[in-house]
């Protein structure tokens, strides 16, 4: 618990989606006491600070996390989540976030209907999307990694001693290119 709570100390945390019934059915909010503070507090989380894009993330994650008309509170609280969890700092890493959280969530649906499949075709079916969805994902999470190293270099220092007189080239240098140069003849 000592560790749980160190590693939260000091963040605050995000408030979680609330689903209106009712006349209010499907409708989102928040969570929270103070509604402004709120929006400011999953802005961050999600590492926007335009409210307009908070707003249209929350309902793309809504509508994915919905199962027909229904809104699911704890599917969006969920999905939510898995975006938090990746700590976006530009609303580039939001959205590839939750289609992160969206291929998920496919992917582990698929896993159950592989699961329980009934004949050959149906296992065909959900083997080839669930195979398709992890690779989408790996190659999400990939895509992820090369977006935030954008602009890191890496920098190799070896130790080269030239000696009095010796030339040393800096660089990388390669080999090849013509070939070996080819006798050519006089003509007359």
């Amino acid at each position: 618990m000592a560790a749980y709570r160190a590693s939260v100390r000091g963040k605050a945390a995000a408030p979680a989606i609330t689903v209106g019934e009712g006349k209010e059915s499907g409708k989102l909010d928040f969570d929270h006491p103070d509604k402004a503070v709120a929006a400011c507090l999953l802005a961050g989380a999600v590492g926007t600070n335009d409210l307009d894009f908070l707003g249209g993330i929350l309902v793309q994650i809504a509508n994915v996390a919905s199962k027909g008309q229904t809104v699911d509170a704890g599917a969006v609280n969920f999905m939510l989540s898995m975006v938090k969890g990746v700590e976006p700092r530009d609303q580039i890493e939001a959205m590839l976030a939750a289609q992160m959280a969206a291929v998920h969530n496919a992917t582990m649906t698929f896993a159950r209907r592989l699961n329980n499949v009934e004949n050959i075709p149906q296992q065909d079916s959900a083997e080839r999307a669930f195979n398709k969805l992890a690779r989408t994902f790996t190659a999400q999470v990939e895509a992820l990694k090369r977006y935030r190293s954008v602009g890191e270099q890496t920098v190799r220092v070896e130790h080269v001693t030239v000696n009095e007189g010796g030339q040393a080239i800096v660089g990388n240098v390669a080999t090849g290119g013509r070939g070996s140069p080819q006798k050519t003849e006089a003509t007359s």
